[in-house]
């Protein structure tokens, strides 16, 4: 039975939307599976891993029957990829679907879309606000970064989202830095904080397009909701307490200057080429006008980058690793950014000048 007709794209771009959290290999085979869903003219699919489910729909009406299955999301997405753009078409019979494009054929086993697990959304939200996608992008984009990657403190691997009267804050660390971005809303909201996955993290920023179009984020009791375009984001959040972020802001580091976000990168960058793999330490070398940078390596291998600074306080030599300092350089686009040391085993404070907005708290290293 001929259910769908319809351009290739107007099944591809929604299934790509979905198909980032489907696990390859999962005890519930069903969970491979994408839910294509048709209702009048409209299709939508969704994809689960029981923490986190993404919906999306195609904007065109699409002709054909109205139905209901699942099917290999990554399969599918491979096909369609692979199927030159034109006209498909889609068929359901005796439990498997039929996918023609041009001369080609593909049969796909499917699995009873009743079966296919969904999240259910737990009562009505804390907190509700809406931001600008690009808005949103930047505020993930200065911090994301940050978060921690399989670290066994759980809620490390996630982000802190946090509401508190007219401020939205995110938050990350992995106990070595921490980045932090705020925004002002035009109205007030209740108190509330989450700890979102680092997986939904990832894939809502890929879906985020640099747009003033609104997306609406629901702080429920133990999920969050994200609602854009046509596209519906739920995820669990992370159960525990987040360290208190406030306590790790140094205050009182008085070796402050200003300097080329750009130039300071492109050193480093160089410098880095020369850096020891294992530890990726870099010394910083601070003196009246001048901030030098060292790498050297396991091979007496030495890299020396010098730069000119409006700076004339004491002299300092401290080190990092480099990365810490790579990832904050490449996810910013201002201009200039301040840095404000303390002594060599203080961190270290990055802020964008005038701007109360950003922070960035980088411990240092022994080298």
């Amino acid at each position: 039975m001929l259910i769908l007709q319809a351009e290739r794209d107007a099944l591809l771009k929604p299934l790509q939307a979905v198909t980032g959290i489907v696990e390859r290999r999962h005890t519930l085979p069903i969970l491979s599976n994408v839910l294509i869903e048709k209702k009048g003219g409209q299709v939508s699919l969704l994809a689960t891993d029981l923490e986190i489910q993404i919906t999306t729909a195609n904007t065109d009406e699409l002709a054909g029957e109205d139905f209901r299955l699942t099917t290999s999301a990554k399969k599918l997405q491979d096909i369609l990829r692979a199927v030159p753009a034109g006209t498909i078409t889609l068929d359901q019979q005796d439990g498997r679907l039929t996918l023609k494009a041009g001369k080609s054929r593909f049969n796909l086993q499917t699995l009873p879309a009743d079966d296919f697990p969904l999240l259910s959304v737990n009562g009505a939200a804390e907190a509700s606000f809406q931001l600008s996608q690009r808005e949103l992008k930047k505020l993930l984009a200065q911090v994301q970064f940050g978060m921690a990657v399989q670290d066994i403190r759980y809620y490390l691997n996630g982000l802190l989202l946090q509401t508190e009267g007219n401020q939205v804050r995110l938050v990350a660390t992995d106990g070595h830095r921490l980045a932090f971005s705020s925004t002002t809303l035009a109205d007030s909201l209740p108190k509330a904080e989450v700890i979102l996955p680092r997986k939904t993290i990832l894939e809502l920023y890929k879906l985020l397009q640099d747009s003033d179009d609104s997306i609406t984020i629901e702080l429920l009791s133990n999920q969050v909701r994200f609602s854009f375009g046509s596209t519906v984001i739920i995820s669990k959040v992370v159960d525990g307490k987040f360290p208190d972020y406030n306590r790790v802001i140094p205050l009182d580091n008085d070796k402050l200057f200003l300097i080329s976000r750009l130039e300071f990168l492109h050193a480093l960058q160089r410098a880095a080429i020369l850096a020891n793999e294992k530890f990726r330490g870099v010394r910083l070398v601070l003196k009246a006008g001048s901030l030098s940078i060292l790498c050297t390596n396991s091979e007496q291998e030495e890299a020396e980058e010098e730069l000119e600074i409006g700076y004339d306080g004491a002299s300092l030599e401290i080190g990092f690793n480099i990365n810490y300092l790579l990832d904050v350089l490449t996810n910013l686009s201002v201009d200039t950014l301040q840095l404000a040391f303390g002594d060599s085993n203080r961190s270290t404070l990055v802020t964008i000048p005038d701007n109360p907005d950003f922070k960035y708290i980088v411990m240092p290293m022994r080298i």
